[in-house]
């Protein structure tokens, strides 16, 4: 699969504990072993790792992170003050805290968090979910789980990115957990129905609440502009003192599912559609319908008002196979540019909205903004661009639908996160029309023209170095914008396997060197390179209880 959507792991089932422990208080968890030539060398680096071994002489983390910071200086801020250097962080699970409001398996937390710092990551990101933290009712608001990680994480040094997730969990690609709405915001859904998006054969997606109702008292009095206003005021006050550079770095602002800036055009969770579909558009719910029917009216046209494209197709067909996204389909007519151009219009209204209410809580608190775009790759090199343009992203052969979005970001100081960093177009099936390279590097050019920062995430769970070695590619202002931060999807137990861990920290090293892709080095005869461990069989799997999420 080839998507942008976040998959997911659980934690494993580990007792759970309310302390934390920094690596100097955690002997014999995870500890280093010096050379010794009777053990198996598993992998080497110059970082620290995560396993825990058993031998007479044992070097704890602390202290060899430590020797190791002076070896090679860890990556610089997240500020652009350095290009060079691009920090990168690591998506943390997303069942992080839990239906009640806790912190999930904090001991397996501390461990991994531990783990993370040794190998020389800047930080970690969390979702905090509106269904979660505004569960009990308008305004009642629960902070507690996230507070608790927050402390965690400034215990071990390390920095956090906070998404502000008013979207569902569950449904999507790799979602292995579910976290629904507010249940008083889906008693509101239930009474009107059209507050979420609606397809064209009538199929509600409650995901995320339609953009056509942003200015409309819908929630119980209040607007959902309102609403994310109000839940992002609350948690500027909740961490007042941790905002900055020092702790809570950045805060992702949410405009729709999967956190991403774009409409639900391609829904898998309820069996709707399947890669490499065009999707469909989502402007079927009366809200949006009145916002077409006013376009149309005020263009002159009222009868291009009365409903949606009626040639767009369905949400598996390729663009051929319909009248409205072909090679000369009613996408270049002028019937469809205006439909179009309302479409991606109101979005980009829509992250405007949200946007401009961040800027003004969050301004002077030393955090930074960012929002996420799709990486919608899939019939890139038609000229309509089919999939992009049910999603909102009014991108063509003729029109680059990427700049004015990165525009808006700049105008409010935004970092544009963008997905699909790690994919190649070699990899993808040829029948689908997929470019990822050439969408990235178009992200790259625009948000270079915009003048705002580009930070990047990988779309899918990848442990290769294939995947790695094209982050680093892309990471680099050779052509376009260069990444100020990268965040690795996602925090799991396949990623502590001895392969992925020693692939991993090598790619961290690598980042923070500038993006130059070398290999871990075969000795530590000069000082410079420090071994990710010597394995001692019998300890792998407590290395693993310990350690795994």
């Amino acid at each position: 699969m080839t998507l942008t959507l976040r998959s997911s792991t659980s934690f494993i089932n580990l007792k759970d504990t309310k302390s934390f422990k920094t690596a100097d208080e955690v002997v014999g968890s995870i500890c280093y072993a010096q050379i010794k030539p009777t053990f198996s060398l598993v992998a080497k680096s110059s970082v620290q790792a995560s396993h825990v071994l058993e031998h007479h002489s044992l070097i704890k983390v602390g202290s060899l992170a430590e020797k190791w910071e002076k070896l090679h200086p860890l990556s610089g801020p997240h500020d652009g003050s350095n290009s060079s250097k691009v920090p990168v962080f690591v998506m943390l699970p997303l069942d992080t805290v839990t239906h009640g409001g806790n912190l999930n398996k904090p001991r397996a937390m501390n461990a991994s968090l531990m783990a993370l710092k040794s190998a020389g990551v800047e930080g970690v990101m969390v979702d905090a979910w509106w269904g979660l933290v505004e569960k009990d009712g308008p305004l009642r608001y629960n902070w507690e789980g996230y507070a608790e990680l927050v402390q965690m994480v400034k215990h071990h040094g390390l920095k956090i990115q906070v998404v502000m997730s008013f979207h569902q969990c569950g449904g999507n690609v790799g979602d292995s957990c579910s976290i629904p709405l507010p249940p008083w915001v889906l008693e509101e859904i239930s009474k009107n129905p059209d507050l979420v998006y609606t397809d064209r054969s009538g199929r509600r997606n409650p995901e995320y609440i339609s953009l056509g109702c942003d200015s409309m008292a819908v929630l119980r009095g209040r607007t959902p502009i309102q609403v994310y206003t109000d839940f992002m005021r609350s948690f500027r006050n909740r961490f007042s003192d941790d905002l900055g550079e020092v702790i809570v770095q950045e805060v992702q602002v949410g405009m729709g599912p999967c956190g991403e800036l774009r409409y639900p055009s391609y829904p898998e969770g309820n069996g709707a559609w399947r890669f490499p579909g065009i999707g469909e558009f989502q402007c079927y719910d009366k809200y949006m319908r009145a916002s077409l029917r006013a376009a149309a009216e005020e263009a002159g046209n009222p009868d291009w008002g009365i409903d949606g494209p009626q040639d767009s197709g369905e949400y598996n067909q390729f663009p051929e196979d319909t009248g409205f996204f072909r090679r000369e389909g009613t996408w270049n007519t002028e019937y469809g540019q205006f439909f179009l151009e309302w479409y991606s219009s109101i979005l980009l209204q829509h992250g405007e909205n949200i946007l401009e209410a961040a800027e003004g809580i969050f301004q002077g608190t030393g955090a930074k903004l960012s929002g996420k775009v799709a990486g919608i790759h899939w019939h890139y090199k038609t000229r309509s661009h089919a999939a992009e343009l049910t999603a909102g992203y009014y991108n063509t052969r003729n029109r680059d639908g990427y700049l004015p979005i990165a525009q808006m970001f700049a105008k409010h100081g935004v970092v544009l996160n963008f997905t699909c960093m790690e994919m190649r177009d070699g990899e993808q099936p040829e029948n689908a029309g997929c470019s990822p390279e050439g969408l990235v590097q178009q992200v790259k050019m625009a948000t270079q023209a915009a003048g705002t920062e580009l930070a990047g995430e990988n779309a899918l769970e990848r442990y290769d170095p294939a995947a790695y070695g094209q982050v680093l590619a892309t990471s680099t202002s050779a052509s376009g914008s260069g990444l100020s931060a990268f965040t690795y999807l996602r925090l799991n137990k396949r990623l502590f396997e001895e392969e992925n861990w020693r692939h991993m920290v090598e790619f961290v090293r690598n980042m923070s060197e500038g993006g130059k892709n070398r290999e871990l080095a075969e000795s530590d005869t000069q000082g410079s390179d420090l071994y990710i461990g010597f394995v001692n069989e019998k300890n792998i799997e407590k290395t693993k209880e310990i350690l795994l999420v």
